[in-house]
C-alpha cells in the first residue's frame, strides 16, 4: 500500500507562482492532486509545490520548504552534490550516515513524482541557472534509495550537451515516465534516450473544471455579441525576437498579429477577445492579482490595432484585469474559437469543444513541441501554425472559423477518450510495470 507520495520537480516555484502566475500551471496541479486522493486514499501526499493555505486545506495536501528542491540560491547546486553523495553513502551504511533534508524528506515515501512539464531539458535554463542539473541530481538521489520515480506529465528536452549523460541515466531509471505529447516518442528515440519506460498520457490540465455560477461583465459581453467572438493570446515565446520577457519591444514585432487580427474582423466579421493566459500578483500580507507579463504584451497589441484604426474599439474586447484560472476557463468556454500561442490556453478551449488554432513557440526564441503534441493528440494538428508567418495563420484561422461545426463535433467524441486516459493513467502511477 503506498501510505506517503512526494509530488516535486521543476513546477516547484516561489509561493504564489505555481497557483497566481501561470494560469496553464494551475490547470495541472489541482486535477493531479484530485486524482492522487481519488487513487491513492489512504495516501499522506507531500509536495514542494508552494501553495497558500486555501488550496492545503481544500486539497489536503502537505507542503514542505522550496529550498528543500530548489531556491534559487548560489548553493542550491552543492545541495544537491550533498544528496547524492549522502545517498550513496547511506544505502551502504544506513545506521550511521546522517541524511540531508531532502533525503530524511523523501525517506519514508513510497512514490515520487516529477511535474515538470515542458522543462525537463534544457528549457529549464529559462527558470533558474542550473536548475535542470538540481533536478536530475534530486532524482538520481531518490533512485539511489531505490524509491520508486515517476517523471510525469512531461515534454522532455532537448538536453543540454553537459548534461546529457546523466539526463541519460536518470531518465532509463525513473520506473515510468509519462509523456503528455505522442510526438516525444519520436523526440526520445531521435536524442537516443529509452523507451522501455515510457507510455504517453493526456495532460491532466484536461480536468479542469470550471465554474458553472460564476458570471461576469466579460462573460456578458460575449453571450450577448451579434458577432461571433474568438478569443486571442499568446505571450513572449511567441513574438519574433528573445528573450521572452524582452520589455518594451519595437512595434514592428507585432505586425503579423495586428493583420491576422485585422483580417479576422474585416474579412470573417468577427469580433475579437484579447486575453492574457498569465497573471501577476502582489505578496502577502497585501496580496491581490495584478495583470502579468503577458498583459503588457497583449495591450500594446491592442494599443496598436486602436491607433491604426478607432473603429476597433467596437470589435475588441480586452480583459484588462487578472483572472482566477476557473474564471479564464469558465470565459474561454463561452468563445467561439480560439488563436493561441499558450498551450494550456488551447486545452481550455479544446476541453470545452471549442474549435482552437495553435501558435507554435517561435524557435528563434525557445525550442518546443508542445503544440504540435497537444493538437496531434487531439486530431487537430491541421491547426498549427507558426506566429511569423502571417499566410499560414490565415490559412489556419480561416478553415477552422468555416469548419467550426465539425471542429466542434470531432472535439465532442474526441474529449471522452481524452478525459478517460488523462484520468485512468494516475491509478498506474504507483504500480505501473
Amino acid at each position: 500500500m503506498i501510505k506517503k507520495i512526494m509530488v516535486t520537480g521543476l513546477c516547484t516555484l516561489h509561493w504564489g507562482r505555481l497557483q497566481y502566475g501561470n494560469v496553464g500551471n494551475y490547470y495541472i496541479v489541482e486535477p493531479l492532486f484530485r486524482l492522487l486522493h481519488k487513487y491513492y486514499p489512504e495516501a499522506e501526499i507531500v509536495t514542494t509545490f508552494q501553495m497558500d493555505e486555501n488550496f492545503i486545506c481544500r486539497e489536503n495536501i502537505n507542503v514542505v520548504p522550496m529550498e528543500l528542491y530548489y531556491a534559487w540560491q548560489c548553493d542550491d547546486v552543492g545541495k544537491a552534490e550533498k544528496d547524492v553523495e549522502t545517498a550513496q553513502k547511506y544505502v551502504v551504511d544506513t545506521d550511521s550516515v546522517k541524511l540531508t533534508p531532502y533525503l530524511s524528506c523523501i525517506k519514508d515515501a513510497d512514490l515520487i513524482i516529477n511535474v515538470s512539464g515542458d522543462m525537463w531539458g534544457a528549457n529549464a535554463e529559462h527558470v533558474g541557472h542550473e536548475r535542470f542539473y538540481v533536478d536530475c541530481l534530486k532524482m538520481k538521489a531518490t533512485q539511489i534509495l531505490n524509491k520508486r520515480t515517476v517523471l510525469y506529465a512531461v515534454t522532455p528536452g532537448p538536453f543540454p550537451i553537459e548534461r546529457r549523460d546523466l539526463a541519460l541515466e536518470v531518465f532509463s531509471k525513473f520506473d515510468l515516465v509519462v509523456i503528455r505529447e505522442k510526438v516525444s516518442f519520436d523526440n526520445l528515440k531521435k536524442w537516443g534516450f529509452p523507451l522501455d519506460n515510457v507510455v504517453w498520457a493526456p495532460c491532466p490540465s484536461f480536468l479542469f473544471e470550471t465554474d458553472s455560477n460564476y458570471t461576469s461583465k466579460w462573460i456578458d459581453l460575449i453571450s450577448q455579441s451579434d458577432s461571433k467572438i474568438i478569443g486571442f493570446t499568446f505571450g513572449g515565446f511567441n513574438m519574433p525576437v528573445g528573450p521572452y520577457d524582452m520589455w518594451p519591444r519595437e512595434n514592428a514585432q507585432y505586425d503579423v498579429f495586428i493583420k491576422i487580427i485585422e483580417h479576422i474582423i474585416n474579412d470573417l466579421d468577427c469580433r475579437i477577445c484579447i486575453f492574457s493566459h498569465t497573471n501577476g500578483f502582489e505578496l502577502p500580507p497585501h496580496f491581490k492579482l495584478i495583470n502579468g507579463r503577458d498583459f503588457t504584451i497583449l495591450s500594446r497589441l491592442y494599443e496598436l490595432l486602436i491607433e491604426k484604426n478607432e473603429c476597433y474599439k467596437e470589435k475588441i474586447i480586452l480583459i484588462n484585469e487578472p483572472l482566477l484560472p476557473v474564471q479564464l476557463k469558465t470565459i474561454i468556454g463561452k468563445l467561439d474559437m480560439l488563436v493561441t500561442g499558450r498551450v494550456h490556453a488551447s486545452v481550455a478551449a479544446t476541453s470545452q469543444c471549442v474549435p482552437t488554432v495553435f501558435m507554435e513557440y517561435d524557435r528563434r526564441v525557445i525550442y518546443s513541441d508542445k503544440m504540435l503534441g497537444f493538437s496531434q493528440q487531439l486530431g487537430l494538428e491541421d491547426y498549427v501554425c507558426m506566429p511569423g508567418n502571417y499566410e499560414q495563420i490565415k490559412d489556419c484561422v480561416d478553415r477552422c472559423f468555416f469548419h467550426r461545426q465539425e471542429v466542434r463535433e470531432h472535439l465532442e467524441t474526441k474529449m471522452t477518450e481524452i478525459k478517460f486516459e488523462a484520468d485512468s493513467i494516475v491509478k498506474d502511477l504507483g504500480h505501473y510495470e
